[in-house]
């Protein structure tokens, strides 16, 4: 119900039981409020996609990096976006809540940006870019993938997750082409 039809503001916790087939006394043994099952949902859904994520960063790490890139933004797409309720509650449900749930959501951006940082001192060290700032790079990115996916989300944005996954990508791989040691004059 938080990620498709009415969602979170608008469901009542009668109808999450109904829909559920629990009793409220039966929800109140696992929750005091539908704001602490958002909480759950939200850590829930994050550890299924950054579970994706990081099987993925395992079977390319050899690769070269445009495909490493490639490969890690479109397995991170299509595992935000493989439930659609998930990717409402990801983006969209979750924001603007209370500001415990900012916390929460803003300590889970923290943990994406934390995973690029080591991704670009990885190619660092490989030496397939050049030194910056990295966690400005991934502040930077974190923000536009969140940005946008509400957007696709609340279908301001009329794209395929595909399509959404390649601009993604570009973003990335242009920032890392104009980083690349032979690209400085």
């Amino acid at each position: 119900m938080f990620g498709a039809g009415p969602g979170y503001r608008n469901s009542r916790l009668v109808d999450v039981c109904k829909q559920a087939g629990l009793s409220t006394r039966q929800f109140y043994e696992e929750y005091n409020t539908l704001e602490d099952l958002l909480a759950d949902l939200h850590l829930y859904i994050n550890d299924l996609v950054e579970q994706r994520f990081v099987d993925e960063i395992g079977r390319v790490a050899d690769l070269p990096i445009r495909e490493r890139v490639s490969r890690i933004v479109h397995t991170y797409i299509d595992a935000a976006t493989a439930d659609p309720r998930h990717t409402r509650i990801l983006f969209v449900e979750i924001v603007g809540v209370s500001e415990r749930l900012n916390q929460q959501r803003l300590e889970r951006r923290s943990r994406w940006i934390a995973l690029l940082v080591e991704l670009y001192d990885d190619a660092l060290r490989r030496g397939d870019i050049a030194p910056f700032d990295p966690r400005l790079a991934a502040a930077a990115f974190v923000g536009a993938v969140n940005g946008l996916m509400h957007d696709w989300a609340v279908d301001w944005v009329d794209a395929t997750s595909d399509q959404v996954a390649d601009e993604l990508q570009s973003m990335l791989t242009g920032r890392l082409e104009l980083e690349r040691p032979e690209s400085r004059p």
